[in-house]
């Protein structure tokens, strides 16, 4: 999407104005512009040039916010300048300038209102010069009120400008309000002369009753109060925006030579060495090759527990080094880095138009020709009454000056921009306005199992030593963790990662072995001082050493809790058993619970086998465990789910991408894999599932502000229009004065932005008011076609299995055959029940396990 700022709207009816004009350039596949920042995002191939022209045709001002760049190093070259810029566009400049218009307009207007109300309703004394000489009263008036209209000339440049283009706006309205009462005013002031001239002084005294002279003075500082707390509300909504922008780092020390030099961060390139000592920024986003230390990323997480950080590990710019000296080799600069990134999406988000704000936008685009057309109707019908003229124009003047379609415009971009910083904060990044708006209204949750529900790594949850071996051996249980250690020290196998893992907590010594062996599929030898050692699963070691009925027992309750037990035996003993599981998160059974509270149905997707699934999704608490899917399988399965609702997707691998495209909202875990992330609509930074609820939670309020803000918005103009018409003066004798009209207008706009600042007092993560969604009654079972028969299954015995990976092995050789619709996988019943789509061949199964270096045994 390419970012524009656009110049010289006033109002919703100008966004409206300038969108109409840019969607129709040929190449434009969509336009969506802000009135809140005074932005537009436009997406498709046509030239900066068309975009700027068809704005300018329309009456406005447009440039664009940035320029591509050919290379790398150009590109972080660029972005602080870049960043400086998008600093700059949010500065808030209209409410000085308001301010002091403000200001210049009173001085004015206080010695109007005293000449015209203080004097004719309340008999304040005047200067001897003026008793009596009516006609210099009314002079007075005139200039005092040309003065405000000089110093508010604003509203009637865009106002009558917006008029020639044929798109009226807001501040055509007041231009014409204040206009009307100042022309009505000249016209009496002529006749009052005439008057003066024939000596009729009755009519001379009337006509200083038709002076509307401090209503059009009135209306323009009453305006002008509106727009300045607006501007100044306005500017709170883009704090959060403001604030990430105030973070990203100006320098860093690089060393170059041999030699620590400190350099602007815009001249940091990619592989760069840099250092960071206490208490500074990291500038860019980086991997530490040297030293230890804790970092704060509350700046980029909102989590403000410091992080520990150790040579390997990545540290993010705007980040701050708390404890150690490190050093540290840049892997992202400029604007590829997480900040900057973290910037562009939320600035996309406020540039982008939420589905709920076309309502308004359809209303925009012909509000202001309508209220024209209404106070025309008004004037005349008062005429056609039988009221006087100066009694029907100032109805026709109210409608003008009551009417406010910023209210209309306003009602969903602010309350888009202040929920979208406010996730920004709680390190909830949504990437366009419509996704902030539709994650409150999921009704379904699919949830990835590895890496979201769970850590992702394997971990050493049970160390069960056999303890007649111990005994004979004069060895504490320890000792089997540091025979386990040892032998699985030669080994790249996920499993053998934990134990060494446990081993190096636990600051358990490993020793050398020889003769090390893996037996692909089964499991490991070596020699350990002297013995032989053999470690794998059941079947393996089984064949070596007696295991205990007790023993097996704890092996199979294991399994059924999604574990997978290592046989640990050294010579013709076993010495025990080392269960590993990928264990779940802390937060994850809160965030299951919370999601089940909101009346949302959880589904946990994964290519595990039934037993690990269904033993992770009974710790966590969902509702439904759908196990063994790949990830075409999971696209599928969402699929099915979008029948039945509306789905969330949650994932952070490459593999859960397809799903996340085709799930109605897809949200990424923050430390997934790009591929994930572009994927995704929301972005998880924290990483942590208790996030999701809270997305959901900040959407449905953010959700529920622009239906107050959208009801106060037409509520207001529905009650104010009949009102200043005149509509209820022959029933109950309501008429509304123009300057009270005015000062409904200037408040009503500064009420929907008040009203969206509230949301910065939501609460994302206090389940305390939660409440059900409502139920979605489509498609609540989902039957199968009368098509779709029963398909023929066959169950292999396979031997060589041991753990998760060799399941996933198996089943995506077998899934990968034409014939075979689903392979379900488990090692510990060293099984795999095919389901067959068309016939194929016992042999061809056998031997496309057997390819794997696994044994078939029997197909049945």
């Amino acid at each position: 999407m390419k970012q524009y700022t656009v110049t010289g709207m006033s109002c919703a009816a100008c966004s409206a104005r300038v969108e109409k004009a840019v969607s129709k350039v040929d190449g434009v596949t969509s336009c969506s512009v802000s009135l809140l920042t005074n932005s537009m995002g436009v997406e498709g191939s046509a030239t900066d040039a068309q975009i700027v022209e068809a704005v300018e045709q329309a009456g406005y001002g447009a440039s664009p916010k940035g320029t591509a760049t050919e290379s790398e190093n150009n590109k972080a070259n660029n972005s602080l300048e870049q960043l400086k810029a998008a600093q700059d566009a949010l500065v808030d400049r209209e409410t000085p300038k308001l301010v002091n218009r403000l200001i210049a307009s009173l001085i004015f207007l206080v010695v109007l209102m005293y000449f015209s109300m203080g004097h004719m309703m309340w008999g304040w004394p005047l200067p001897e010069f003026f008793n009596g000489n009516h006609v210099a009263m009314g002079l007075l008036q005139l200039l005092l009120t040309v003065a405000v209209m000089v110093i508010n000339q604003k509203f009637f440049i865009s106002g009558f400008k917006g008029l020639i283009h044929g798109a009226p706006n807001m501040d055509t309205l007041v231009a014409l309000g204040s206009a009307a009462s100042f022309g009505y005013s000249v016209y009496a002031l002529f006749a009052m002369t005439a008057a003066q001239v024939n000596g009729d002084m009755d009519a001379v005294m009337s006509y200083m009753h038709e002076f509307y002279f401090e209503s059009a003075a009135m209306i323009l500082a009453l305006i002008t109060v509106g727009k300045m707390l607006e501007a100044h509300s306005k500017g709170k909504t883009t704090d959060a925006l403001k604030s990430l922008m105030q973070l990203a780092p100006k320098t860093a020390t690089v060393v170059r030579d041999g030699v620590e030099q400190e350099i602007s961060v815009d001249a940091v390139k990619k592989g760069d060495i840099f250092v960071v000592r206490p208490g500074e920024n990291i500038p860019v986003d980086g991997e530490i090759i040297d030293g230890t230390t804790a970092v704060n990323e509350s700046a980029l997480t909102g989590e403000s527990i410091p992080v520990d950080k150790q040579p390997k590990d990545a540290v993010s710019a705007a980040t701050v080094n708390q404890s150690g000296f490190i050093k540290c080799r840049a892997t992202r600069v400029g604007e590829d880095t997480t900040l900057s990134q973290i910037i562009q999406m939320v600035s996309d988000a406020a540039a982008t138009k939420a589905p709920i704000a076309k309502i308004a936008d359809r209303v925009s685009g012909v509000f202001v020709p309508a209220v024209i057309t209404i106070a025309i109707i008004t004037i005349i019908a008062w005429l056609i009454a039988g009221e006087t003229v100066g009694f029907a124009l100032a109805r026709g003047i109210s409608v003008l000056v009551i009417s406010c379609p910023c209210a209309l415009g306003l009602a969903t971009p602010v309350a888009i921009m202040v929920g979208n910083g406010k996730g920004a904060k709680s390190g909830i990044l949504f990437k366009t306005a419509a996704s902030l708006e539709a994650t409150g209204r999921t009704q379904i949750v699919a949830l990835d199992k590895t890496g979201t529900i769970t850590s992702g790594e394997p971990k050493v949850t049970d160390i069960v030593p056999d303890e007649t071996f111990f005994e004979e051996t004069g060895k504490h249980a320890g000792a089997l963790l540091a025979i386990a250690a040892s032998v699985e020290a030669k080994s790249e196998h996920p499993l053998a990662k934990a134990i060494m893992e446990r081993a190096k907590t636990d600051e358990i010594a490993v020793a050398e072995v020889t003769d090390f062996s893996a037996v692909v599929g089964n499991g490991l030898t070596a020699i350990l001082a002297g013995k032989m050692i053999k470690a794998g699963n059941l079947a393996f070691v089984s064949k070596f050493v007696k295991v205990s009925d007790d023993m097996r027992a704890k092996a199979v309750e294991f399994s059924k809790e999604g574990k997978t037990p290592l046989f640990f035996a050294a010579d013709d003993r076993l010495c025990g058993i080392i269960a590993v599981a990928d264990t779940i998160k802390e937060d994850s059974p809160e965030a299951v619970r919370q999601l089940k509270n909101m009346g949302i149905r959880v589904v946990m997707l994964t290519g595990d086998n039934e037993q690990t699934a269904n033993a992770i999704g009974k710790q966590a608490g969902v509702d439904e465990v759908i196990a063994g899917v790949l990830p075409d399988g999971k696209e599928a399965v969402i699929r099915k789910l979008k029948k039945q609702g509306r789905v969330a997707m949650v994932g952070d691998g490459i593999n859960d991408a397809p799903a996340l495209t085709r799930a109605d909202m897809g949200i990424a875990i923050g430390a997934g894999s790009d591929v994930a992330i572009d994927a995704a609509d929301v972005v998880l930074m924290k990483s942590r599932l208790i996030d999701v609820p809270a997305a959901v939670r900040l959407s449905r309020a953010t959700l529920t502000n622009i239906h107050e803000n959208l009801f106060w918005a037409f509520f207001y103009n529905v009650i104010g229009i009949p009102l200043a018409a005149g509509l209820w003066y022959p029933l109950l004798g309501w008429k509304l004065n123009p300057m009270f009209g005015a000062a409904a207008m200037s408040l009503s706009s500064f009420c929907v932005v008040t009203n969206a600042l509230r949301l910065n007092l939501c609460r994302v993560y206090d389940p305390k008011h939660d409440r059900k969604a409502t139920p979605d009654k489509k498609n609540k079972t989902d039957k199968p076609n009368e098509s779709e028969e029963k398909s023929m299954t066959k169950t292999m015995n396979i031997e060589g299995m041991m753990c998760g990976h060799c399941e996933a092995r198996v089943k995506k050789a077998l899934e990968a055959l034409d014939a075979v619709s689903e392979a379900a996988v488990s090692h510990e019943s060293g099984t795999a029940v095919v389901t067959l789509s068309s016939d194929i061949s016992d042999e061809k199964l056998k031997e496309t396990v057997e390819a794997e270096d696994y044994k078939v045994t029997s197909i049945q």
